[in-house]
C-alpha cells in the first residue's frame, strides 16, 4: 500500500537531517493522521488537488515543479558508504534501514537480491536529499510524487507559504499595489473627443479581456515591506501574489539555495580514498544551486505550472484559456494583443517582446502603403520611360558584345527589353523619395517604441527598476565549475610547494593560519581572469573569421555556378533557352543561396552557442549578450553577403572586351544587364526574404513542434496502446507540462525579426514591397509565436525587465547602416545618378533621348584576345565589326582607345557627392525626429511625478498619525503624573492607578 506523505518544516533541532526515514517519522514530530490516510486512499484524489495544481490536501497551490529520474538505492551497503556527520542524532538515524524521501513511491523489498552499486546515481540521490532539506529550511513546503503516469520520472511539488512570499517579495523589492487609489489624468477638449471617437472605431478590434480596457483609476504601488503590510490590500491573500510572482519568488529561492556537503565515501583502498578526498574537496569548494543541479543531471527539469488546460468546455476558466481564445488563435489576427494579460501570465520580459513586435507590425502599415504607391507609380510610368523604350526599339539595332568567351555570340539589346521595363518598376525617381521616407520611418519607429516602452514601465510599475537591478545575478553553473577547477589546481600547487619546503617547528601555528586563510581564498576569492579565458577568446576569433570566410567561399562558388551555367546554356540549340539565360541563372542561383542561408543559419546558431559556452560568462545576462552578438554577426553576414555582392560588386570588376578579368584564369566575371543590376538585386532580395520567412520562420516553427508532438504521441501509444486515451485524461498538470518543450529563450524570436528589419530597411531602394511582405508575415508570426508559448512550451519563469536590452542598440545600428547602404544603392547600383548627369550635362534637348547610347562604349571585334572571340560570329545573320558594351571608355578610333573617358569621372563625382549629401541630410533629419519627439510622454511623466507626491503624502500622513498617537499616550502619562505633583507621594501611592497600593 502506497501512502502519500508530505514534507513538513523541521524543528530547529532537526534541521541537519537530510534523509528522513518513514519508519522513524515520529522522530521529527510528524504522525500521519487518519484523515491523511483516508485522503490518500480516496477514490478521486485528482478532484481534491485540482488535477495537479494543488497539493493533495487541495489547499496549498503548486508554485514550482522539480523533475528527476528515481533509481533504486544500492541496497544496505549504501549506509556504509555514506559520509555521516558527527552529529549523534544523525548517527543514530543512520543505523536504521534506508528508506526513500517522503512522498508517493517505495523501494523494493529488503530481502531481494542486491542490485549492482551505482555510485553516480547515489551521489545524485544524496544531493537531491540535501538540497530538498535546505529548501525546507528556507521555509518552502514540498510534496513528492513518484507514482506517476510517466514511467521512470518523479516530481517534487513546491509550495511557498505566505510568510516566505512576504519575505522574498521584500528582498526582491517587488512593487505591489497599495490600498491608495488615485485618478489618472485624462485628456480634455479636442483630444478627449478624438480619443473617444478612436475608441469607438477600434472597439471591434480590441481583445475581450479586463486588463485591456482603458482605466481611469490606478492603485499606488510601493515595494513590499512586512513592516508596512497595513498599506497593502491584503483582503485576499491567496490572490495578492499571482502565479507569475509566486513562481518567480520560488525560482529565486531555488537559485540561492545550495547543497555543499559530501555524502559518502567511495569504498576501501588507496585509490578509493584519493577519489573520496577529491570528491570532498569539490564539495567544499562548490555550491550547487538549481542551475548547477540541472546541469549535472541531478534534476532533469524545473518549471512553473501552467494555470490549467486551454481547451475543453468543462475546464475551469483561467488566464491560459483566455490567452488562447483572445491571443493565440488565428481567428483574432485582426485584433490588438492583450499585452497586459501576456505580462501578467508570462512576465515583463516576454510581454516586452510581444509589445515590441506589435509596435513594429503597426509601424509597417504606413511603410507598406507608401511602398505600394511607389510600386504603382513605377507601373503607371513604365510606358513613359524613354531609356527602356529606346532599349526595346528594334529600329536602333544595337549589337552588344558577347557575355562569355567563345560559346556566347553577339546579341541584340532589344532582347533585354523585358528586363529593362521591369527595372523601371523599382528604379525610378520615387524610389529615392521612398529611401528617405524609410530612413525617417526607422527613426520614428525607434522613438515610438521608446515612448511605448515608457508607458508600459509606468503601467507595469517598473519605473524604479533601475535601482533594483543592482541585485547581483547568480553565477552560472559552468562558471562555478571552472572556478572550482582553478581553485583545486591552485590548492594542489600550494601543497606541492609546502611539501618541498621544510616546516620549522617554531612556525607551526603560523603555518596553520596560512593554510586556513588559503582555504578561504580558494573558496571565496577565486575568479576567472582574461588569462583563463584567452584560449576561448582566441578560438572565438579564429572560428568567427573562418565561418565568415566559409560564407564568402560559398558566395564565390555560387558566382562560379552562375558563370559556368550561363556559358553552358549559351551553347543550347533552343532559341527560347538562350533568350532566357539571365532569368534562369539568376533564379536558380538565388534558390541555391536561399537553401545555403537556411542551413548555415542553423549551423551558425549552434556554433555561436558553443563559442559562448567556452568563454564561460559569469552570469546569464552576460551569456545572453555575448551569444546575441555572435549569432547576429554570423547570421547577418550569412543573410546579406549574396545581396551585397549583387548590389555593390557584380559588374564592377569585369574589365572590357579584349581585356576581361578572370577568376582562376578560367571564369570570366559576370556583367550586369544593360538596364543595371537593380532588377537582379530585387529578385535576389525578394526570394531570400520571402523564402526565409516562409520556410525558416513559419514552416519550421509550425512543423518542428508538430513533429516532436507526434513523436511523443507515438511513444505514449507504444507504452500503453490499450488505454491511451484514458491514460492521457488521468495525467496531472505537472505531468502534462513535462511533455511540453522547454523554453529556450527569446533570442531566436528577436533574431528573425531583426534580420527581417534589415531586409525592410537596408535595401529598400531596390524592393519597395519589402514592408508589405514583412507586414503579412508578422501578422501570422504574432499568432504563431503566441500559440507556441500558450500550447507548445512549458511556462517560462517570469523575468522582470525594463527594456528589450541589447536588441535596441542593434536596431539603432541597423537603422544607421540602412541610410549609408541605401545611399550607395541609389548612387552606384541604380541609374538614377547617370540619368541626372546626362539630363543636365549632355542632353541636347533636355530630355532622356540618347541616354542609352551615351552609356554604351564601342569595341572593334578585331581586338579580341586569341581564343576569346565567338565561335559563331555570324549568329545574327551578318558580320559584326563594332559591338557595344556598358561602360564609359574611349572608342577604338580614339587616340587613347579603350581608356576611361571623362564622362566616367563626371558620373563618379556626382555619385560620391550624392552619397555625402544624402547621408548627411537623412542623418540630420533622423536626429531631428529623435530630438523633436520626447522619449517620455508628457502625461506619463506627470503621472510618475504625481505618484511620487502621493507616496510622500501617504507616508507623511502615516507619520502624523503615529505622532498624534504618541502625543496622546504622552498626554495620558502627564495626566497620571499630575495628582502626584499636587497631593504628594502618599496620594500617588493610594491612587488606583498603582495597583500595589501603599508600601
Amino acid at each position: 500500500m502506497r501512502v502519500n506523505e508530505k514534507y513538513s518544516t523541521l524543528p530547529a533541532e532537526d534541521r541537519s537531517v537530510h534523509i528522513i526515514n518513514i519508519c522513524a517519522i515520529e522522530d521529527i514530530g510528524y504522525l500521519p493522521s487518519e484523515g491523511t490516510l483516508l485522503n490518500s486512499l480516496s477514490v478521486d484524489p485528482d478532484a481534491e488537488c485540482k488535477h495537479g495544481l494543488y497539493f493533495r490536501d487541495g489547499r496549498r497551490k503548486v508554485d514550482y515543479i522539480l523533475v528527476y529520474h528515481p533509481k533504486r538505492p544500492s541496497g544496505s551497503r549504501t549506509l556504509a558508504r555514506r559520509v555521516q556527520h558527527s552529529d549523534a542524532a544523525l548517527a543514530a538515524r543512520g543505523a536504521r534501514h534506508d528508506q526513500p524521501l517522503p512522498g508517493k513511491g517505495s523501494v523494493g523489498a529488503a530481502g531481494g537480491p542486491e542490485p549492482p552499486v551505482d555510485y553516480h546515481e547515489d551521489d545524485k540521490r544524496f544531493r537531491r536529499e540535501e538540497y530538498e532539506g535546505n529548501l525546507l529550511e528556507a521555509g518552502l513546503e514540498l510534496e513528492r510524487d513518484e507514482d506517476t503516469k510517466i514511467h521512470g520520472v518523479g516530481f517534487v511539488k513546491i509550495h511557498a507559504p505566505w510568510n516566505v512570499l512576504c519575505r522574498e517579495a521584500e528582498f526582491l523589492k517587488l512593487k505591489m499595489p497599495t490600498k491608495k487609489l488615485y485618478h489618472i489624468n485624462e485628456t480634455r477638449g479636442l483630444l478627449k473627443k478624438i480619443n473617444s471617437v478612436l475608441q469607438k472605431i477600434t472597439d471591434p478590434i480590441q481583445p475581450k479581456v479586463a486588463e485591456h480596457r482603458p482605466q481611469t483609476t490606478k492603485r499606488l504601488s510601493y515595494p513590499f515591506s512586512r513592516e508596512k503590510q497595513h498599506l497593502f490590500d491584503l483582503s485576499d491573500k491567496d490572490s495578492f501574489f499571482d502565479s507569475k510572482t509566486r513562481s518567480t519568488i520560488v525560482y529565486e529561492i531555488l537559485k540561492r539555495t545550495t547543497c555543499t556537503k559530501a555524502k559518502y565515501s567511495m569504498g576501501q583502498g588507496e585509490g578509493r580514498k584519493k577519489d573520496s578526498a577529491l570528491l570532498n574537496k569539490r564539495r567544499k569548494c562548490s555550491k550547487y544551486g538549481i542551475t548547477s543541479l540541472l546541469a549535472n543531471g541531478v534534476y532533469s527539469a524545473a518549471y512553473p505550472l501552467h494555470d490549467g488546460d486551454y481547451e475543453g468546455e468543462n475546464m475551469d476558466f483561467n488566464d491560459r484559456k483566455l490567452l488562447y481564445q483572445e491571443w493565440a488563435s488565428y481567428g483574432v489576427f485582426y485584433k490588438y494583443q492583450p499585452i497586459d494579460l501576456v505580462r501578467k501570465y508570462f512576465g515583463e520580459k516576454i510581454g516586452l517582446y510581444f509589445a515590441w513586435l506589435g509596435v513594429y507590425t503597426q509601424m509597417l502599415i504606413p511603410a507598406s502603403v507608401v511602398g505600394i504607391i511607389v510600386f504603382l507609380y513605377g507601373c503607371a510610368t513604365v510606358d513613359e520611360n524613354i531609356p527602356s523604350m529606346e532599349m526595346c526599339d528594334q529600329r536602333h539595332n544595337i549589337t552588344m558584345c558577347p557575355l562569355c568567351d567563345k560559346t556566347c555570340s553577339y546579341w541584340k539589346m532589344s532582347s533585354a527589353c523585358a528586363t529593362a521595363r521591369a527595372s523601371h518598376l523599382f528604379d525610378n525617381p520615387a524610389t529615392v523619395f521612398f529611401s528617405v521616407f524609410m530612413a525617417l520611418w526607422a527613426a520614428t519607429f525607434m522613438e515610438h517604441w521608446k515612448r511605448k516602452q515608457m508607458r508600459l514601465r509606468y503601467h507595469w510599475d517598473l519605473t524604479g527598476f533601475e535601482e533594483e537591478e543592482a541585485v547581483k545575478d547568480h553565477p552560472r553553473a559552468e562558471y562555478e565549475a571552472r572556478v572550482l577547477e582553478k581553485s583545486l589546481r591552485k590548492e594542489s600547487k600550494n601543497k606541492e610547494k609546502r611539501r618541498h619546503i621544510p616546516e620549522e617547528s617554531t612556525n607551526k601555528w603560523r603555518q596553520r593560519v596560512k593554510t586556513a586563510m588559503a582555504g578561504v581564498k580558494l573558496t571565496d576569492k577565486v575568479k576567472l581572469t582574461w588569462r583563463d579565458r584567452f584560449p576561448a577568446y582566441f578560438t572565438n576569433l579564429v572560428s568567427i573569421v573562418f565561418m565568415i570566410a566559409v560564407t564568402f567561399a560559398i558566395v564565390l562558388g555560387v558566382i562560379i555556378y552562375r558563370i559556368s551555367t550561363a556559358a553552358a546554356l549559351a551553347m543550347n540549340s533552343s532559341p527560347s533557352v538562350r533568350s532566357n539565360i539571365r532569368v534562369t541563372v539568376t533564379a536558380t542561383a538565388v534558390i541555391i543561396n536561399l537553401v545555403v542561408i537556411i542551413l548555415l543559419d542553423e549551423v551558425y546558431g549552434c556554433i555561436a552557442r558553443w563559442l559562448t559556452k567556452i568563454e564561460v560568462p559569469k552570469t546569464e545576462k552576460s551569456f545572453e549578450e555575448r551569444l546575441i552578438f555572435k549569432a547576429f554577426l554570423l547570421k547577418f553576414v550569412n543573410s546579406y553577403t549574396p545581396i551585397f555582392y549583387v548590389a555593390f560588386f557584380k559588374g564592377r570588376f569585369v574589365g572590357r572586351p579584349g581585356d576581361y578579368v578572370y577568376i582562376f584564369r578560367s571564369f570570366r566575371m559576370e556583367e550586369c544587364a544593360p538596364g543595371g543590376c537593380l532588377m537582379e538585386l530585387c529578385i535576389q532580395l525578394s526570394i531570400i526574404m520571402l523564402g526565409k520567412q516562409l520556410i525558416q520562420n513559419n514552416l519550421f516553427e509550425i512543423g518542428i513542434p508538430k513533429m516532436k508532438k507526434f513523436i511523443r504521441y507515438l511513444r505514449l501509444r507504444r507504452q500503453s496502446p490499450s488505454d491511451h486515451d484514458e491514460y492521457v485524461k488521468r495525467k496531472q498538470r505537472y505531468e502534462v507540462d513535462y511533455t511540453l518543450e522547454p523554453f529556450a529563450g527569446l533570442t531566436p524570436e528577436y533574431m528573425e525579426m531583426i534580420i527581417q528589419f534589415g531586409f525592410v530597411t537596408l535595401f529598400v531602394a531596390s524592393f519597395p514591397l519589402a514592408p508589405l511582405f514583412a507586414l503579412l508575415n508578422n501578422i501570422i508570426e504574432i499568432r504563431l509565436d503566441a500559440k507556441k508559448f500558450v500550447t507548445e512550451l512549458r511556462r517560462p519563469v517570469a523575468v522582470r525587465a525594463k527594456d528589450i536590452g541589447i536588441w535596441y542598440n542593434i536596431l539603432r545600428g541597423v537603422g544607421k547602416l540602412a541610410v549609408i547602404i541605401n545611399a550607395f544603392v541609389i548612387s552606384f547600383t541604380s541609374d538614377f545618378i547617370p540619368r541626372l548627369v546626362y539630363l543636365y550635362m549632355y542632353s541636347e534637348n533636355g530630355t532622356m533621348h540618347g541616354f542609352v547610347n551615351h552609356t554604351l562604349s564601342s569595341f572593334n571585334v578585331s581586338d579580341f584576345q586569341n581564343g576569346t572571340a565567338p565561335n559563331d560570329p555570324l549568329d545574327l545573320g551578318y558580320e559584326v565589326q563594332i559591338c557595344r558594351y556598358k561602360d564609359y571608355r574611349e572608342p577604338p578610333w580614339s587616340e587613347h582607345k579603350y581608356d576611361i573617358s571623362k564622362d566616367f569621372w563626371a558620373v563618379l563625382a556626382a555619385r560620391l557627392a550624392f552619397v555625402i549629401v544624402f547621408q548627411n541630410l537623412v542623418m540630420f533629419m533622423s536626429d531631428f525626429v529623435d530630438w523633436v519627439i520626447p522619449d517620455i510622454p508628457k502625461d506619463i511623466s506627470q503621472q510618475v511625478h504625481k505618484e511620487k507626491v502621493l507616496m510622500v503624502e501617504l507616508f507623511m500622513r502615516e507619520e502624523q498619525g503615529k505622532q498624534q498617537l504618541l502625543d496622546t499616550w504622552m498626554e495620558k502619562d502627564r495626566k497620571k503624573d499630575e495628582p502626584c505633583n499636587n497631593h504628594g507621594p502618599k496620594a500617588c501611592l493610594d491612587s488606583p492607578e498603582y495597583p500595589g497600593g501603599a508600601l
